[in-house]
C-alpha cells in the first residue's frame, strides 16, 4: 500500500471517528456549535411571532375575499377553475360600500409587504431548527417538523409569487392565480397545526422576559437567554455585537420604510409621490388621465385604428343595437366618483362620466333582472372578457365609462369605452369594449 493510500485511508477513519462523536450528525449547520448568535431564543422568536401571529391571518383573510371579488360563479370569472372544496366560502360580491375592495386589496398588498422584513427576521431566529438531526425522534415531532415545513416553505411561496405578481414579473411556469389560492390555504392549514403545538411555548416564552426591561438594556449587558428544549439558543454563543433591541429596531424600522414607500399606492393626493415602491410607476399619462395604468394598450394588442371612427359597441339583449361613441355621447350621461382598485395592490379614485348600463339594457330590450357579460377589444388573455352579475348591472352607478375628469379617456385607460363598477375588482372595469351582452343571466 502506497503512503498516499495510506493517508486517504487514514483521512477516512478520521472522519467517521469524527461522525460517531457528533453522534451521526452531519457537518456544518447540522451540528450545534455552528450557530452561535447570543440573541437567538425563545423570547425573541416569540415577539417575531407574536407579529406574524397577528398579521398573517389579516394577509390571508383580505388574499381569499379579493378572490371572492372576482365572482367566480359567473360565465368568464373563474381564474382558478379546480378550486373544488376551497371555494365553499364564495359569496355574492357587493356594490356596496364602494371602497371595500380598495381597502381590502390595500391591506393585504401593503401588509404582506410590510411583513416581509419580519418574516425573514423570523425565519433567521427558527433556522437551526431547520437542521435539527436526526429530523424527528417521535411521531408527534414528525408532526411539528412537517407543519414547519409546510408553514416556511407556504409562508416563503405566497410572498415570493405575490411581489413577483405586484410587478408583473410572471417567471414562475404555471399560472399565478391557482398557485397562489393553493399556496394560500396550505400555508393557512401549517399555521393551524403550528399555533396548536406552539402557542402555549410562545406565551411562556413571552412572560419569561419583560418587553420593556429587555427594551433597555445596552449591548454591554445583552447575554444569550436560557437553554432551552428546542435549540434556539446557542450551544457556544459568540461575543454580541447588537443588542436585542437594537435587532428589534432594525428589524421593525425595515418594516415602516417598506410600509412608508408602498401605502401612498393605496391613496390620492402628495401622498401618492411617497410610493417610491408603486409597481407601475407614478407618471401614467396626461393632465386629467394622469393616474395608474395596469396594462397598456400596446401591451395587450390594442391599436388606435381599432378605437378610431369605425369603432361601434354591440348591445346584445332582445334585439341587437350597434352604437357609435357619438352616438353614447347623446344619450343621458352621468358622472361618479368612483375607485379603481387592482390586485397589484394600488388604488385610485376619480371622476367617471358615462352612460348608465342600465340604461344600456334598455336600449336592447334586456330585462332588469339579468347580468352583463363584457367584451373587450383586447384579443385573449385573462379577463379579455368578464361577466357583471345582476346586482352590478342594475347598481346606477355602474357606467359605460367616456370620460374621466372631465375629459376624454386616453388609450391606455380605455378609450373609446370601458366599464365601471362600485368595489369592483380594476380586472373587471374592462377597458376597450366592444361588446355588452344582456343575456347572461346573474
Amino acid at each position: 500500500m502506497s503512503d498516499a493510500s495510506r493517508e486517504r485511508r487514514k483521512a477516512r477513519v478520521a472522519r467517521v471517528r469524527e461522525w460517531l462523536r457528533g453522534q451521526g450528525r452531519p457537518p456544518g449547520p447540522f451540528r450545534p456549535e455552528f450557530w452561535r448568535s447570543p440573541l437567538r431564543g425563545p423570547w425573541l422568536t416569540s415577539v417575531f411571532g407574536l407579529v406574524l401571529l397577528v398579521g398573517l391571518p389579516i394577509v390571508a383573510i383580505t388574499g381569499l375575499v379579493s378572490y371572492a371579488a372576482y365572482d367566480p360563479g359567473l360565465p368568464g370569472n373563474d381564474i382558478t377553475p379546480d378550486k373544488g372544496l376551497l371555494g365553499f366560502y364564495l359569496f355574492d360580491w357587493p356594490t356596496n360600500p364602494l371602497w371595500l375592495y380598495r381597502v381590502t386589496q390595500g391591506v393585504h398588498v401593503t401588509l404582506g409587504l410590510t411583513l416581509v422584513p419580519i418574516l425573514l427576521a423570523k425565519l433567521w431566529s427558527v433556522i437551526p431548527k431547520l437542521f435539527v438531526w436526526p429530523p424527528a425522534r417521535s411521531p408527534a415531532q414528525l408532526l411539528e417538523r412537517a407543519s414547519l415545513l409546510l408553514l416556511v416553505g407556504g409562508a416563503v411561496f405566497e410572498f415570493v409569487t405575490g411581489i413577483l405578481n405586484i410587478q408583473l414579473f410572471y417567471v414562475f411556469p404555471f399560472s399565478f392565480y391557482p398557485a397562489h389560492l393553493y399556496g394560500a390555504w396550505i400555508f393557512l392549514v401549517a399555521l393551524v397545526v403550528h399555533i396548536a403545538l406552539k402557542l402555549p411555548r410562545l406565551v411562556t416564552a413571552l412572560r419569561s422576559r419583560g418587553f420593556r426591561r429587555e427594551m433597555r438594556t445596552s449591548l454591554r449587558d445583552t447575554r444569550p437567554e436560557p437553554p432551552d428544549p428546542d435549540g434556539l439558543v446557542a450551544a457556544a454563543p459568540a461575543p454580541p455585537s447588537l443588542s436585542r433591541r437594537g435587532l428589534l429596531a432594525f428589524v421593525g424600522g425595515g418594516s415602516l420604510t417598506v410600509f412608508g414607500l408602498s401605502v401612498g399606492q393605496t391613496m390620492d393626493g402628495p401622498i401618492r409621490s411617497t410610493a417610491l415602491l408603486a409597481p407601475h410607476g407614478r407618471d401614467h399619462g396626461p393632465g386629467p388621465n394622469d393616474f395608474p395604468v395596469n396594462k397598456t394598450a400596446a401591451s395587450v394588442g390594442v391599436v388606435t385604428a381599432q378605437t378610431g371612427p369605425d369603432w361601434r359597441l354591440t348591445l346584445v339583449g332582445a334585439r341587437l343595437v350597434r352604437l357609435s361613441r357619438q352616438d353614447l355621447l347623446s344619450l343621458p350621461l352621468h358622472t361618479y366618483r368612483l375607485p379603481i382598485a387592482c390586485v397589484e395592490g394600488w388604488s385610485t379614485e376619480q371622476a367617471w362620466t358615462g352612460v348608465r348600463l342600465t340604461d344600456l339594457a334598455r336600449l336592447c330590450g334586456a330585462p332588469g333582472d339579468v347580468g352583463v357579460h363584457v367584451r373587450s377589444l383586447q384579443q385573449g388573455g385573462v379577463f379579455s372578457h368578464v361577466s357583471l352579475s345582476a346586482g352590478q348591472a342594475a347598481d346606477p352607478r355602474s357606467l359605460l365609462a367616456l370620460r374621466v375628469n372631465g375629459a376624454d379617456l386616453s388609450l391606455d385607460h380605455g378609450f373609446p369605452a370601458r366599464i365601471m363598477v362600485p368595489n369592483a375588482p380594476g380586472v373587471h372595469n374592462t377597458k376597450w369594449v366592444r361588446e355588452l351582452d344582456f343575456r347572461t343571466p346573474s
